[in-house]
């Protein structure tokens, strides 16, 4: 029996896969173990038993192993798939209800460690709240999608604007908690208390 070119083009997808997560996984222990600043590419790149240059086939930068959120994309097609007769905030709860009840125990574990590095790490921080710049203009390009309007509309604009002012609240060392495990249930509370109209 021979295999067809969809089970290579599979088997090359779980290698990579597989490359990838140890590559974080080594790159995460040494942070963790001797600091983000004290670890190299080079130390990432030989615990993982890959070459230099194979890490950056992955990871452009030192600090992309960090930042680089996998949740994002799969966040926004729920968001669209989310149902019609739902306001665009009521959708992104519905979005995080969904998305992060979906997440296995290793994923959030992950992610609590991802959260404690940024808290803990200025440059990963500055890093990180310049990104919500990026992810605004694609919260905008979705909502946009979603209610029909054009990305570059103000009132869709403020909203994105809103939501990323949240996110940026919440990574604060004096908004969330770093590593807080029930993060999701602290977005949940920051969307409810939007949809509030932010009552102090």
């Amino acid at each position: 029996m021979t295999s067809s070119p969809s089970d290579h083009v599979g088997l090359r997808e779980r290698k990579k896969a597989k490359t990838r997560a140890a590559l974080r996984e080594h790159a995460m222990r040494l942070f963790e173990e001797q600091g983000y600043a004290a670890t190299t590419v080079e130390q990432i790149a030989e615990a993982a038993e890959v070459s230099p240059s194979t890490f950056f086939r992955y990871f452009p930068t030192k600090e992309e192993v960090v930042l680089a959120d996998d949740v994002d994309p799969i966040a926004f097609a729920a968001f669209q798939a989310q149902p019609a007769e739902l306001s665009p905030l009521q959708a992104l709860r519905a979005t995080i209800t969904d998305v992060f009840g979906a997440m296995s125990e290793d994923v959030w574990e992950w992610e609590r460690r991802r959260q404690v590095l940024i808290a803990s790490v200025p440059e990963l921080r500055a890093a990180m709240a310049l990104r919500l710049f990026d992810l605004a203009e694609e919260l905008a390009e979705q909502v946009a999608e979603r209610v029909g309007r054009d990305a570059g509309d103000f009132e869709v604009r403020n909203f994105a604007g809103v939501i990323m002012g949240m996110s940026l609240g919440l990574m604060s060392s004096k908004g969330l908690p770093a590593g807080q495990p029930d993060y999701r249930v602290f977005v949940d509370r920051a969307l409810a208390h939007l949809e509030e109209g932010l009552p102090l």
